[in-house]
């Protein structure tokens, strides 16, 4: 019961002022609007160290990514995963990253540049203005003296020299090795580099000794000679196609001597090779084991290892065995490997299922550009997307992509300064004049208008942000 007197005192003086005390409701809001009006609320970031990427959509704070800083606490692993449609701002990704990754002294890249036109890769114009020559893997220059790496170069291990002439059959063959064949083969190249100390063994050493096997080996075995022949005829005939076929000319001679593998930043430029010929696959087994045998070492840089296309990896079993160890022994070596990929369906539905997933498992970062729907909710099946992010990647604009890091997932939007504008869409470079500015001033309108109505949709959806695709 109230006290006599305090209700006196309400009474006097709402009559001698006019006012009535009133009771103030409480406040009512969301999680989403919180975070939108008290940004110090909102999801943590990745930390103050490493490259700026750009912004993150939806807080409108800086987006700061390095696998080496947050490897160990923040990430499993140093792997990343990019993927999208054509045109939606990969390979402006890519290349910002590494020249901002090249601001620190101790880093290295690997670029396996897959793509390009008017004879040269994307990456042509980068490595020129950092003053460097891209090692081009063509076989008709290679027939003029160009570019050679020997699979049976002298510092690649015995065993990682037969595993990788095994994958090189493999992957022509499209399937594995019979015992028979597989012995053949050990036979032949146990004998080339027992024999031969003067110089680097060659393929054409193997080829010679797959159609001639020694007496020795068929007695070792307690075989007719003529079998052990015709075992290894096959595989003979695989390798002929890299000694006296379209290939000839890029590992069928010693390497090449002056390949300069301390340059802060080393282009293969594949662009002359069919993307979609069995030859690519080929290129990458040879190039990744040589790379895992010569370049990558126990010192104290940090190297990132970057395939475009990588779907000819991940999606051969043969070659996905390879990589695999690369990437294992890249964790401890102070590798990023950084996979670039069109599709996931091309790779997850292949007859590499399961070493595609296992090399996906090694990527704890993914980015997702702009897919079409069915795409989108079969990768976020895949990668255990929330439902939030797979519902706006369909809604993407070019340069702006979903963010996954281990778990941490945003809406980022890519920045580009106008230094790197120029070296990152070469073909805007190349065809831009001054009446192109107002065009520029659309484009830039356009992504401002596609940037609210990404954050608006993450504010609506981000009571789902725990939930995953079923």
């Amino acid at each position: 019961m109230r006290d006599p007197l305090s209700v006196l005192t309400e009474a006097f003086t709402s009559f001698l002022f006019g006012k009535v005390e009133t009771t103030r409701l409480p406040v009512r809001t969301s999680t989403g609007q919180a975070q939108a009006v008290y940004l110090p609320t909102a999801a943590p970031g990745l930390g103050d160290s490493g490259v700026i990427i750009g912004r993150e959509v939806y807080s409108g704070k800086g987006y700061i990514y390095d696998p080496f800083q947050l490897y160990g606490q923040q990430l499993p692993a140093p792997h990343w995963l990019v993927l999208g449609e054509s045109g939606n701002g990969k390979s402006a990704l890519e290349k910002t990253y590494v020249l901002r990754q090249l601001r620190f002294r101790d880093r290295q890249v690997v670029v396996l540049d897959a793509q390009g036109e008017d004879g040269v890769g994307e990456w042509n114009l980068i490595a020129e203005e950092l003053g460097i020559t891209p090692i081009r893997l063509d076989p008709t220059a290679a027939l003029n003296h160009g570019i050679r790496l020997n699979p049976l170069d002298p510092a690649i291990t015995t065993t990682g020299q037969l595993a990788l002439l095994r994958t090189i059959i493999e992957v022509a063959m499209g399937h594995g090795l019979d015992e028979r064949s597989g012995f053949a083969l050990k036979v032949a190249h146990s004998f080339v580099n027992e024999t031969i100390v003067d110089r680097q063994p060659v393929l054409t050493d193997i080829v010679e000794r797959l159609r001639h096997p020694e007496p020795e080996s068929a007695e070792a075995m307690n075989v007719a000679l003529d079998d052990v022949r015709a075992w290894g005829l096959d595989v003979a005939l695989v390798l002929d196609r890299l000694v006296d076929g379209d290939l000839r000319g890029m590992f069928d001679g010693p390497t090449t001597v002056g390949i300069d593998l301390d340059a802060p930043l080393i282009v293969f430029d594949l662009s002359h090779i069919d993307r979609n010929s069995i030859a690519m696959p080929i290129l990458m087994a040879i190039v990744g084991v040589w790379l895992e045998h010569t370049w990558i070492r126990p010192d104290r840089k940090k190297r990132i290892f970057l395939v475009e296309e990588a779907w000819h990896i991940i999606n051969s079993p043969f070659v996905a065995q390879l990589f695999q160890r690369l990437l294992k022994f890249g964790r401890r070596l102070g590798l990023s490997f950084v996979a670039v990929v069109h599709h996931l369906s091309d790779v997850v539905d292949g007859a590499a299922a399961k070493e595609a997933a296992a090399i996906l498992k090694m990527a704890s970062t993914r980015t997702i550009y702009a897919q079409k729907a069915d795409e989108a909710r079969a990768t976020g099946r895949v990668l255990g997307l929330p439902r939030w992010a797979v519902e706006i990647i369909p809604t993407l604009t070019p340069g702006i992509a979903v963010w996954d890091v281990n778990g941490n997932v945003q809406v980022v939007k890519h920045l580009i300064t106008e230094t790197e504008r120029p070296l990152v869409f070469t073909d805007r470079a190349m065809t831009e004049s001054s009446s192109d500015f107002e065009a520029d001033d659309a484009l830039r309108a356009a992504e401002l208008e596609a940037e609210q109505r990404a954050a608006a949709f993450v504010e609506q959806h981000l009571g789902d942000s725990e939930s995953t695709v079923a």
